[in-house]
Protein backbone atom coordinates (compact mmCIF):
# COMPACT_ATOMS: atom_id res chain seq x y z
CA UNK A 1 0.00 0.00 0.00
CA UNK A 2 1.76 3.11 -1.26
CA UNK A 3 0.61 5.89 1.41
CA UNK A 4 2.34 9.59 0.64
CA UNK A 5 0.28 11.28 3.74
CA UNK A 6 -0.95 11.36 7.06
CA UNK A 7 -2.12 13.64 9.62
CA UNK A 8 -0.70 12.94 13.23
CA UNK A 9 -0.62 14.27 16.95
CA UNK A 10 2.79 14.63 18.48
CA UNK A 11 3.31 15.58 22.40
CA UNK A 12 6.74 15.66 24.05
CA UNK A 13 7.47 14.23 27.47
CA UNK A 14 6.44 16.34 30.47
CA UNK A 15 9.46 17.73 32.73
CA UNK A 16 9.40 16.21 36.07
CA UNK A 17 8.38 18.01 39.35
CA UNK A 18 11.03 19.50 41.45
CA UNK A 19 10.80 17.79 44.79
CA UNK A 20 10.14 18.97 48.70
CA UNK A 21 12.34 17.51 51.23
CA UNK A 22 14.47 18.12 54.43
CA UNK A 23 17.28 16.07 55.37
CA UNK A 24 17.20 13.79 58.06
CA UNK A 25 20.25 13.80 60.21
CA UNK A 26 20.81 11.91 63.31
CA UNK A 27 21.05 14.99 66.32
CA UNK A 28 19.97 17.58 63.77
CA UNK A 29 16.29 18.37 64.32
CA UNK A 30 15.46 20.26 61.32
CA UNK A 31 17.96 19.61 58.42
CA UNK A 32 17.74 22.06 55.63
CA UNK A 33 16.26 21.62 52.19
CA UNK A 34 17.17 19.05 50.18
CA UNK A 35 14.70 18.44 47.31
CA UNK A 36 16.18 17.03 43.86
CA UNK A 37 14.79 18.83 40.75
CA UNK A 38 12.80 16.49 38.25
CA UNK A 39 14.08 15.12 35.04
CA UNK A 40 13.64 16.75 31.71
CA UNK A 41 10.85 15.44 29.29
CA UNK A 42 11.29 13.45 26.13
CA UNK A 43 12.09 14.84 23.00
CA UNK A 44 10.01 13.99 19.61
CA UNK A 45 12.19 13.20 17.20
CA UNK A 46 11.80 12.58 13.40
CA UNK A 47 14.66 10.20 11.55
CA UNK A 48 14.56 9.65 7.77
CA UNK A 49 15.00 6.23 7.41
CA UNK A 50 16.28 4.92 3.90
CA UNK A 51 14.38 1.34 4.58
CA UNK A 52 11.21 3.10 4.30
CA UNK A 53 9.51 4.03 1.32
CA UNK A 54 5.73 4.87 2.50
CA UNK A 55 3.85 6.71 5.15
CA UNK A 56 1.84 3.54 5.74
CA UNK A 57 2.56 3.38 9.68
CA UNK A 58 1.12 6.49 10.19
CA UNK A 59 -2.51 5.03 8.77
CA UNK A 60 -2.67 3.36 12.11
CA UNK A 61 -0.81 4.81 14.70
CA UNK A 62 -1.69 8.95 14.58
CA UNK A 63 -0.82 10.00 18.21
CA UNK A 64 2.85 9.64 19.62
CA UNK A 65 3.64 10.74 23.34
CA UNK A 66 7.18 10.88 24.64
CA UNK A 67 8.18 9.96 27.94
CA UNK A 68 7.94 12.37 30.92
CA UNK A 69 10.81 13.35 33.29
CA UNK A 70 10.78 11.35 36.92
CA UNK A 71 10.31 13.76 39.96
CA UNK A 72 12.66 14.46 41.79
CA UNK A 73 13.78 13.09 45.53
CA UNK A 74 15.14 13.84 48.60
CA UNK A 75 19.28 14.00 49.34
CA UNK A 76 19.55 16.12 46.24
CA UNK A 77 18.28 13.68 43.97
CA UNK A 78 17.56 14.62 40.13
CA UNK A 79 15.17 12.88 38.42
CA UNK A 80 15.60 10.45 35.92
CA UNK A 81 15.17 12.39 32.32
CA UNK A 82 12.18 11.00 29.96
CA UNK A 83 13.30 8.98 26.82
CA UNK A 84 13.51 10.78 23.14
CA UNK A 85 10.45 8.82 21.14
CA UNK A 86 12.22 8.71 17.39
CA UNK A 87 9.94 8.48 14.93
CA UNK A 88 11.13 7.05 11.07
CA UNK A 89 10.26 8.30 7.64
CA UNK A 90 10.94 7.29 4.41
CA UNK A 91 13.85 10.11 2.66
CA UNK A 92 11.98 12.87 1.23
CA UNK A 93 9.41 13.52 4.21
CA UNK A 94 8.13 17.17 4.53
CA UNK A 95 6.77 18.04 8.12
CA UNK A 96 4.81 20.79 8.55
CA UNK A 97 2.52 22.61 11.14
CA UNK A 98 -1.05 21.94 10.49
CA UNK A 99 -2.64 24.64 12.03
CA UNK A 100 -0.34 26.96 9.71
CA UNK A 101 1.03 25.14 7.51
CA UNK A 102 4.36 26.40 7.99
CA UNK A 103 7.42 24.25 7.13
CA UNK A 104 8.80 22.25 9.99
CA UNK A 105 11.43 20.07 8.18
CA UNK A 106 12.48 18.71 4.96
CA UNK A 107 14.33 14.96 5.37
CA UNK A 108 16.71 14.14 2.82
CA UNK A 109 19.65 12.37 4.13
CA UNK A 110 19.48 9.19 5.51
CA UNK A 111 19.48 9.12 9.25
CA UNK A 112 18.84 12.80 9.00
CA UNK A 113 17.52 13.74 12.60
CA UNK A 114 15.12 17.03 13.83
CA UNK A 115 13.08 17.43 16.86
CA UNK A 116 10.15 18.78 15.87
CA UNK A 117 8.43 18.63 20.02
CA UNK A 118 11.16 19.30 23.18
CA UNK A 119 10.64 17.87 26.17
CA UNK A 120 9.38 20.45 29.16
CA UNK A 121 12.54 20.89 31.66
CA UNK A 122 11.86 19.25 34.66
CA UNK A 123 10.88 22.06 37.93
CA UNK A 124 13.54 23.07 40.66
CA UNK A 125 13.40 21.38 43.95
CA UNK A 126 13.09 23.52 47.16
CA UNK A 127 17.04 23.55 47.57
CA UNK A 128 17.24 26.12 45.47
CA UNK A 129 14.83 28.81 47.30
CA UNK A 130 16.38 28.58 50.53
CA UNK A 131 17.52 32.41 51.46
CA UNK A 132 18.45 33.49 54.79
CA UNK A 133 14.72 35.06 55.30
CA UNK A 134 13.51 31.57 54.51
CA UNK A 135 15.71 28.82 55.35
CA UNK A 136 12.58 26.19 54.97
CA UNK A 137 11.18 26.24 52.10
CA UNK A 138 7.94 24.24 51.85
CA UNK A 139 7.38 24.06 48.13
CA UNK A 140 9.44 23.77 44.89
CA UNK A 141 8.97 24.21 41.00
CA UNK A 142 6.56 22.38 38.74
CA UNK A 143 8.16 21.00 35.74
CA UNK A 144 7.07 22.42 32.40
CA UNK A 145 4.94 20.61 29.78
CA UNK A 146 6.42 19.13 26.90
CA UNK A 147 5.47 20.77 23.21
CA UNK A 148 2.61 18.97 21.46
CA UNK A 149 1.82 20.16 17.86
CA UNK A 150 -0.19 18.41 15.14
CA UNK A 151 1.73 17.83 11.78
CA UNK A 152 1.20 16.79 8.97
CA UNK A 153 3.31 14.24 6.77
CA UNK A 154 4.25 14.85 2.96
CA UNK A 155 6.35 12.08 1.33
CA UNK A 156 7.96 13.41 -2.00
CA UNK A 157 9.82 10.04 -3.45
CA UNK A 158 13.50 10.82 -4.14
CA UNK A 159 13.84 9.63 -7.54
CA UNK A 160 17.10 10.29 -9.88
CA UNK A 161 14.36 9.96 -13.14
CA UNK A 162 10.63 10.88 -14.07
CA UNK A 163 9.18 8.46 -16.61
CA UNK A 164 5.92 10.51 -17.78
CA UNK A 165 3.67 10.01 -20.40
CA UNK A 166 -0.17 9.71 -21.57
CA UNK A 167 -1.69 6.55 -20.37
CA UNK A 168 -1.08 3.79 -22.30
CA UNK A 169 2.43 4.91 -23.89
CA UNK A 170 4.27 2.15 -22.90
CA UNK A 171 5.98 2.81 -19.67
CA UNK A 172 4.46 -0.46 -17.76
CA UNK A 173 6.24 -2.37 -20.87
CA UNK A 174 9.25 -0.30 -20.94
CA UNK A 175 9.62 -1.06 -17.02
CA UNK A 176 8.75 -4.73 -17.23
CA UNK A 177 10.98 -5.27 -19.83
CA UNK A 178 14.29 -3.84 -17.94
CA UNK A 179 13.21 -6.47 -15.06
CA UNK A 180 14.08 -9.03 -17.05
CA UNK A 181 17.17 -10.54 -17.85
CA UNK A 182 16.88 -10.87 -21.61
CA UNK A 183 19.84 -11.36 -23.77
CA UNK A 184 19.48 -7.70 -25.17
CA UNK A 185 19.47 -6.01 -21.93
CA UNK A 186 21.31 -8.46 -19.37
CA UNK A 187 23.02 -5.46 -18.49
CA UNK A 188 19.79 -4.25 -16.41
CA UNK A 189 18.51 -5.09 -13.58
CA UNK A 190 15.23 -3.75 -12.50
CA UNK A 191 13.99 -3.97 -8.87
CA UNK A 192 10.66 -2.86 -7.50
CA UNK A 193 10.86 -1.01 -4.01
CA UNK A 194 7.44 0.42 -3.85
CA UNK A 195 4.56 1.22 -6.21
CA UNK A 196 5.96 3.77 -8.97
CA UNK A 197 9.22 3.61 -7.77
CA UNK A 198 12.01 1.24 -8.80
CA UNK A 199 15.98 0.87 -9.23
CA UNK A 200 17.72 0.25 -12.71
CA UNK A 201 21.31 -1.11 -11.97
CA UNK A 202 23.99 -0.77 -15.50
CA UNK A 203 26.86 -2.74 -14.84
CA UNK A 204 28.73 -3.35 -11.35
CA UNK A 205 28.34 -0.15 -8.72
CA UNK A 206 26.20 2.35 -11.53
CA UNK A 207 22.16 2.45 -10.98
CA UNK A 208 19.55 5.12 -10.92
CA UNK A 209 16.02 5.41 -9.32
CA UNK A 210 12.76 5.70 -11.40
CA UNK A 211 9.47 7.08 -10.46
CA UNK A 212 7.32 5.70 -12.52
CA UNK A 213 4.25 8.33 -12.91
CA UNK A 214 0.70 6.65 -13.46
CA UNK A 215 -0.53 8.40 -17.10
CA UNK A 216 -1.58 11.64 -16.58
CA UNK A 217 -4.08 13.13 -18.46
CA UNK A 218 -5.46 16.69 -19.27
CA UNK A 219 -6.21 18.86 -15.78
CA UNK A 220 -3.96 16.95 -13.77
CA UNK A 221 -2.65 19.86 -11.99
CA UNK A 222 -6.45 20.80 -10.97
CA UNK A 223 -5.98 16.92 -9.20
CA UNK A 224 -8.02 15.44 -12.22
CA UNK A 225 -7.21 11.92 -12.32
CA UNK A 226 -4.78 11.24 -9.88
CA UNK A 227 -3.61 14.99 -10.90
CA UNK A 228 -1.10 16.60 -7.50
CA UNK A 229 -1.00 12.61 -5.90
CA UNK A 230 1.73 12.32 -8.41
CA UNK A 231 2.72 15.12 -10.07
CA UNK A 232 4.93 15.77 -6.52
CA UNK A 233 6.42 12.62 -7.01
CA UNK A 234 8.96 13.94 -9.58
CA UNK A 235 9.59 17.59 -8.55
CA UNK A 236 12.88 16.34 -7.12
CA UNK A 237 14.07 14.18 -10.05
CA UNK A 238 16.88 15.37 -12.22
CA UNK A 239 15.60 14.55 -15.40
CA UNK A 240 12.56 13.37 -16.96
CA UNK A 241 11.93 10.94 -19.65
CA UNK A 242 8.65 11.64 -21.83
CA UNK A 243 7.23 8.65 -23.63
CA UNK A 244 5.24 9.51 -26.52
CA UNK A 245 3.07 6.93 -28.43
CA UNK A 246 4.50 7.59 -32.17
CA UNK A 247 2.30 5.08 -33.79
CA UNK A 248 -1.06 6.70 -32.46
CA UNK A 249 -2.19 3.67 -31.69
CA UNK A 250 -4.42 4.65 -29.14
CA UNK A 251 -6.08 7.52 -31.65
CA UNK A 252 -4.23 10.44 -30.16
CA UNK A 253 -1.73 12.22 -31.85
CA UNK A 254 1.88 12.36 -30.85
CA UNK A 255 2.86 16.25 -30.94
CA UNK A 256 -0.68 17.10 -29.33
CA UNK A 257 0.37 14.60 -26.34
CA UNK A 258 3.17 16.36 -25.82
CA UNK A 259 2.36 19.90 -25.76
CA UNK A 260 -0.74 18.97 -23.15
CA UNK A 261 1.33 16.78 -21.21
CA UNK A 262 4.02 19.90 -20.78
CA UNK A 263 1.21 22.46 -20.14
CA UNK A 264 0.57 20.25 -17.16
CA UNK A 265 3.75 20.11 -15.93
CA UNK A 266 3.85 24.50 -16.41
CA UNK A 267 0.26 24.90 -15.22
CA UNK A 268 1.37 22.95 -11.87
CA UNK A 269 4.98 24.19 -11.06
CA UNK A 270 7.41 26.08 -13.39
CA UNK A 271 10.41 24.31 -11.87
CA UNK A 272 9.14 21.10 -12.84
CA UNK A 273 8.33 22.10 -16.63
CA UNK A 274 12.19 23.75 -16.30
CA UNK A 275 13.54 20.20 -16.24
CA UNK A 276 15.59 18.27 -18.18
CA UNK A 277 13.35 15.95 -20.70
CA UNK A 278 14.36 13.68 -22.99
CA UNK A 279 11.36 12.55 -25.53
CA UNK A 280 11.16 8.69 -26.43
CA UNK A 281 9.23 8.04 -29.18
CA UNK A 282 7.95 4.55 -28.75
CA UNK A 283 5.75 1.88 -30.30
CA UNK A 284 8.28 2.13 -33.70
CA UNK A 285 7.43 -1.61 -34.68
CA UNK A 286 3.75 -0.18 -34.91
CA UNK A 287 5.41 1.93 -37.61
CA UNK A 288 6.04 1.37 -41.39
CA UNK A 289 7.04 4.18 -42.71
CA UNK A 290 10.57 6.05 -41.29
CA UNK A 291 9.40 9.05 -42.31
CA UNK A 292 6.77 9.57 -39.65
CA UNK A 293 9.87 8.51 -37.22
CA UNK A 294 12.37 10.71 -38.64
CA UNK A 295 9.31 13.62 -39.02
CA UNK A 296 9.39 13.56 -35.67
CA UNK A 297 12.47 13.26 -34.36
CA UNK A 298 13.66 16.42 -36.36
CA UNK A 299 10.58 18.35 -35.08
CA UNK A 300 11.78 17.64 -31.49
CA UNK A 301 15.20 18.41 -32.11
CA UNK A 302 14.40 21.70 -33.54
CA UNK A 303 12.43 22.26 -29.96
CA UNK A 304 15.96 21.79 -28.25
CA UNK A 305 14.96 18.18 -27.17
CA UNK A 306 17.45 15.04 -27.29
CA UNK A 307 15.08 12.17 -28.84
CA UNK A 308 15.55 8.19 -28.70
CA UNK A 309 13.13 5.90 -31.05
CA UNK A 310 12.78 2.95 -29.55
CA UNK A 311 10.50 -0.31 -29.03
CA UNK A 312 9.80 -1.09 -25.42
CA UNK A 313 7.24 -4.37 -26.48
CA UNK A 314 11.05 -5.35 -28.93
CA UNK A 315 13.56 -3.91 -26.79
CA UNK A 316 14.70 -1.85 -29.40
CA UNK A 317 16.89 1.37 -28.64
CA UNK A 318 15.84 0.73 -25.08
CA UNK A 319 19.80 -0.02 -23.91
CA UNK A 320 20.92 3.02 -25.99
CA UNK A 321 18.35 5.30 -23.83
CA UNK A 322 19.00 4.16 -20.67
CA UNK A 323 22.93 4.19 -21.05
CA UNK A 324 21.98 7.46 -21.93
CA UNK A 325 20.09 8.72 -19.15
CA UNK A 326 22.90 7.08 -16.31
CA UNK A 327 25.00 9.35 -18.21
CA UNK A 328 22.90 12.60 -17.90
CA UNK A 329 22.23 11.45 -14.14
CA UNK A 330 25.84 11.13 -13.32
CA UNK A 331 26.58 14.85 -14.60
CA UNK A 332 23.32 16.38 -12.73
CA UNK A 333 23.65 17.45 -8.97
CA UNK A 334 20.85 16.67 -6.59
CA UNK A 335 18.37 19.09 -6.65
CA UNK A 336 16.14 18.48 -3.02
CA UNK A 337 15.71 21.71 -2.50
CA UNK A 338 11.95 22.59 -1.24
CA UNK A 339 10.54 26.23 -1.48
CA UNK A 340 14.19 27.25 -1.47
CA UNK A 341 14.35 25.62 1.82
CA UNK A 342 16.33 22.29 3.10
CA UNK A 343 15.43 22.65 7.05
CA UNK A 344 13.88 25.02 9.04
CA UNK A 345 12.16 24.82 12.20
CA UNK A 346 8.88 26.43 12.62
CA UNK A 347 9.01 29.03 14.93
CA UNK A 348 5.78 28.98 17.30
CA UNK A 349 3.94 32.11 18.29
CA UNK A 350 4.44 33.37 21.48
CA UNK A 351 1.20 32.52 23.79
CA UNK A 352 0.76 34.84 26.75
CA UNK A 353 2.02 34.12 30.42
CA UNK A 354 -1.32 34.67 31.33
CA UNK A 355 -5.07 35.89 30.78
CA UNK A 356 -7.72 37.63 32.75
CA UNK A 357 -11.40 37.23 32.36
CA UNK A 358 -13.99 38.78 34.50
CA UNK A 359 -17.30 36.96 35.43
CA UNK A 360 -19.49 37.06 38.06
CA UNK A 361 -17.40 39.34 39.99
CA UNK A 362 -15.05 36.81 39.82
CA UNK A 363 -11.30 37.26 38.22
CA UNK A 364 -10.28 34.31 36.87
CA UNK A 365 -6.83 33.95 35.91
CA UNK A 366 -5.68 31.50 33.41
CA UNK A 367 -2.96 30.50 31.17
CA UNK A 368 0.41 27.46 30.96
CA UNK A 369 2.46 29.55 33.02
CA UNK A 370 0.24 30.90 35.63
CA UNK A 371 -0.91 26.68 36.30
CA UNK A 372 2.56 25.46 35.87
CA UNK A 373 3.51 28.21 38.61
CA UNK A 374 0.21 27.19 40.85
CA UNK A 375 1.21 23.73 40.38
CA UNK A 376 4.36 23.97 42.40
CA UNK A 377 2.46 26.11 45.35
CA UNK A 378 1.45 24.12 48.55
CA UNK A 379 -1.39 26.27 49.45
CA UNK A 380 -1.54 25.20 53.05
CA UNK A 381 1.82 27.15 53.46
CA UNK A 382 2.31 30.97 54.41
CA UNK A 383 5.48 30.80 53.42
CA UNK A 384 4.60 29.35 49.70
CA UNK A 385 1.68 32.06 49.00
CA UNK A 386 3.77 34.66 49.82
CA UNK A 387 6.56 33.56 47.29
CA UNK A 388 3.37 32.88 44.69
CA UNK A 389 2.08 36.16 45.35
CA UNK A 390 5.93 37.85 44.98
CA UNK A 391 5.99 36.29 41.20
CA UNK A 392 2.40 37.41 40.35
CA UNK A 393 3.58 40.42 41.11
CA UNK A 394 6.25 40.54 39.39
CA UNK A 395 4.77 39.17 35.89
CA UNK A 396 2.59 42.00 36.15
CA UNK A 397 -0.48 40.30 37.11
CA UNK A 398 -1.65 41.90 40.08
CA UNK A 399 -1.52 45.10 37.91
CA UNK A 400 -3.35 43.85 35.17
CA UNK A 401 -5.92 43.20 38.06
CA UNK A 402 -5.65 46.66 38.88
CA UNK A 403 -5.98 48.11 35.38
CA UNK A 404 -9.55 46.24 35.27
CA UNK A 405 -10.72 48.03 38.77
CA UNK A 406 -10.46 45.24 41.25
CA UNK A 407 -11.52 46.33 44.39
CA UNK A 408 -10.27 45.06 47.96
CA UNK A 409 -11.56 41.78 48.63
CA UNK A 410 -13.16 40.62 45.08
CA UNK A 411 -12.65 37.13 44.16
CA UNK A 412 -9.89 35.91 42.06
CA UNK A 413 -9.58 32.51 40.94
CA UNK A 414 -6.65 30.44 39.96
CA UNK A 415 -7.22 26.98 38.78
CA UNK A 416 -9.76 25.83 41.39
CA UNK A 417 -8.23 28.06 44.49
CA UNK A 418 -9.92 30.99 45.09
CA UNK A 419 -8.24 33.82 47.57
CA UNK A 420 -10.12 37.52 48.35
CA UNK A 421 -7.56 40.33 46.80
CA UNK A 422 -5.77 42.24 49.26
CA UNK A 423 -4.09 45.76 48.29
Amino acid sequence: MFIDSAHIYIKAGDGGDGSVSFRREKYVANGGPDGGDGGKGGNIVFQADNNLRTLVDFKYKRKYVADSGQKGSGANCSGRNGKDTIIKVPRGTIIRDSASKGLIADLIENKQEIIIAKGGKGGKGNQHFATATRQIPTFARAGIEGEEVEVDLELKVLADVGLIGMPNVGKSTLLSIISKAKPKIANYHFTTLQPNLGVVKIGEGTSFTVADIPGLIEGAHEGLGLGHEFLKHIERTKILVHLIDLSGSEGRDPIEDFEKINLELEQYSEKLSGKLQIIVANKTDLIYDNDIIDGFTKEMKNKGYEVFAISAATTKGVNELFNRVSEIVDSIEDDFSLEEVHEVKYIKKDEKLFTIKKENRIYIIEGQWVKRIFKSINTDSYDALKYFQRVLKQKGVISELEKMGIEENETVKIEDFEFDYIK
